[in-house]
């Protein structure tokens, strides 16, 4: 089996080294800095699960699509931020000559609706979007540390397309040590997904603190039950749904189990912040807001976190 990862990330990198712990061959799309360490000193995965450590020799590093081998792959994970998805698809359309024919896009991401970007060029039957909630840091360039686990990675269609052709990648995640499984409801958990990390990324950055403290501040508490509320709706008015039939009912679980869980993970968001770098707030509350505006919903708390996110991001150069 061969396999692309596009975006050599903490994620990425963590997936790669579970490809690699199962023998697929793997080639890593990386730029600058990123791919000259990964050469340099190969990749590692460590933290929770089992560790692995794999030599520049072991996988193929890419710095230009142009250099990818023809009729290769059989998938490509995209594993980048989202901010990058907009060049990565037009990139993989005009380079397809490298994947083999049948071969399939899952999209390990963020936020909900990335596979529009993919689904512009390549058909419904190609392109399928995966939940992580699994936390992975990036200690170092080439190392990807698992930090936070509470349910399995799930891998599925949001345009209702069958991915059973995807088990052989859910049995090697899962072999490497995270456990992986389809689902054929990958929306449902998408937008639970969306609820934790657009009621926790943006404030969690906004104001440099942990999941945890987010949760022992009544000011903190009553923006998220708003924000949670507002995505409730855009849900119910936008035809989806997810794993709780109201906000009450996720607050309950929100507030004694998810965020308890991940109490000192610091989010994404707030690492790009730190590192001064856009963020994939427009994948996340920025989809919440396109979704409530189309249905004449109410977002108005998700639209001042979403400025405030934006304010900050046009400091950076």
């Amino acid at each position: 089996m061969n396999i692309l990862v596009i975006g050599a990330g903490s994620v990425g990198i963590g997936l790669a080294a579970s490809a690699l712990s199962q023998n697929a061959n793997l080639s890593i799309y990386a730029r600058g800095e990123t791919a000259k360490a990964i050469r340099e000193n190969g990749i590692k995965r460590t933290g929770l699960f089992t560790h692995y450590s794999f030599s520049p020799d072991e996988f193929d590093v890419y710095d230009e699509y142009e250099k990818l081998p023809s009729k290769t792959y059989d998938y490509v994970f995209i594993a980048s931020k989202t901010t990058a998805n907009e060049d990565i698809s037009k990139r993989l359309n005009e380079n397809r000559r490298i994947l083999k024919e049948n071969a399939k896009i899952i999209i390990f991401q963020n936020g909900f609706g990335n596979d529009d970007y993919y689904l512009r060029y390549f058909t419904k039957k190609e392109v399928f979007s995966a939940r992580v909630i699994t936390g992975f840091t990036r200690p170092e360039r080439h190392v990807s540390e698992v930090t936070v686990y509470t349910e399995p990675i799930l891998l599925g269609s949001l345009q209702g397309e069958d991915p059973k052709d995807l088990q052989e990648i859910a049995d090697i995640i899962t072999s490497s040590g995270i456990k992986c499984e389809l689902t054929d409801e990958v929306d449902k958990y998408l937008w639970a997904k969306m609820l934790y990390n657009c009621s926790l990324n943006p404030l969690g950055a906004i104001l440099d603190v942990n999941y945890g403290k987010l949760t022992e501040n009544e000011y903190t508490i009553e923006l998220m039950n708003r924000i949670i509320d507002e995505i409730f709706n855009v849900i119910n008015a936008s035809g989806y749904s997810t794993l709780w039939d109201n906000p009450d009912e996720y607050r309950k679980i929100f507030y004694s189990k998810l965020v308890p869980d991940t109490y000192n993970h610091y989010s994404s968001t707030h690492q790009d912040i730190q590192r001064k770098i856009k963020t994939e707030i427009d994948s996340l509350t920025g989809k919440v807001i396109d979704l409530g505006e189309k249905n004449n919903i109410d977002v108005s708390t998700n639209k001042i976190i979403y400025n405030l996110i934006k304010a900050i991001e046009s400091e950076f150069d």
